[in-house]
Parts: structure tokens; C-alpha cells; sequence
């Protein structure tokens, strides 16, 4: 089993059913795999494909663990710019609205920007810039008031952080 079961689950649903997906991710995730190797494979698979979400996904996840977090933001801003092309709508978060797009079709550009959205505020919260965290949580909570992307997890880790 590879190292992070939830990362192929989570990331599926961006990829294609034809298997494409899948192959990438059970290559990133294989214990034999070294990570120098993995973030290689990663980024040639972008440069010949940047408009595969997946990948994009795998390696902001992959630098997020590796606590390269500067990385990780590029890499999840550069995945939030390619889902907005994708989707037709506006990169800049700030200037969304519930209307921009149908935020709750799980197989979308839209989605995936949504997830990436929960990543990104993820990593800021790492990052110590709390305040930049809480907003794009306020804003994923107008986007998706069901919290189909989970963002409702990161807000409830901010909120135990403010309270010690």
C-alpha cells in the first residue's frame, strides 16, 4: 500500500478514468521511489502536460511533506491559475462568488481549484500567516457551503492553534 492511501482517492477524481492518473501517482507514491525522482517525474509530466490537475496536486503534496512550503504555495498558485483557465473563471480567489462556476462538480477544474484553495490556506497556516489562512477559509466557506472539498478540517486545526 502506498505511503498516503487518501492521496490517490483525492486525487482521482481530477484525472482521467482511462488510468493516466493512477499510474503517475502509484510511481510519486511507491516506497522504492526516491523523492528527487518523484519531483522529477512530476515536473516532466507538467512541462509535457500543464493542463494535467493531478500532477499538480501530487507535487504541491509532495513539497507540503518535504516542508519545502515555498515551493508548495507556487506550485498550488501555479495549480489554482491552470484550473481557473481550465474552468473559465477568474484565478484571483478573491474576485469569486458562489455563481463563478458549479464549485460542486466533483470531476471539474472548478472543484479541483476549490481543494487546492483548502491546500494553499493549509500551507499559509504552516506558514504562520494565519490571518491570510482564515481569509481564504471565510471565502471557501462561501463557495462551498456544504464543504465538499473538507476545508471545515484546516479551519477547526486554525481555530486550536488561536486558542493555545
Amino acid at each position: 500500500m502506498s505511503p498516503d492511501g487518501a492521496l490517490r482517492e483525492i486525487t482521482l477524481p481530477f484525472g482521467d478514468p482511462a488510468g493516466q492518473a493512477a499510474s503517475l501517482l502509484e510511481a510519486a507514491l511507491s516506497r522504492t521511489t526516491h523523492p528527487v525522482e518523484v519531483e522529477k517525474l512530476l515536473r516532466h509530466h507538467l512541462l509535457n502536460d500543464p493542463d494535467y490537475l493531478p500532477a499538480y496536486f501530487a507535487l504541491y503534496k509532495l513539497l507540503f511533506r518535504q516542508s519545502r512550503l515555498a515551493e508548495a504555495e507556487e506550485i498550488a498558485r501555479n495549480a489554482m491559475d491552470r484550473g481557473a483557465r481550465l474552468g473559465g473563471f477568474p484565478p484571483d480567489w478573491q474576485h469569486l462568488a458562489p455563481g463563478t462556476a458549479d464549485w460542486s462538480v466533483i470531476h471539474s477544474p472548478a472543484h479541483f481549484y476549490l481543494f487546492t484553495l483548502k491546500a494553499l490556506s493549509f500551507i499559509l497556516l504552516r506558514r504562520k500567516q494565519l490571518d491570510k489562512c482564515r481569509e481564504i477559509l471565510e471565502k471557501i466557506g462561501e463557495l462551498d457551503p456544504h464543504d465538499l472539498v473538507g476545508a471545515s478540517v484546516v479551519r477547526a486545526y486554525a481555530d486550536g492553534l488561536t486558542a493555545y
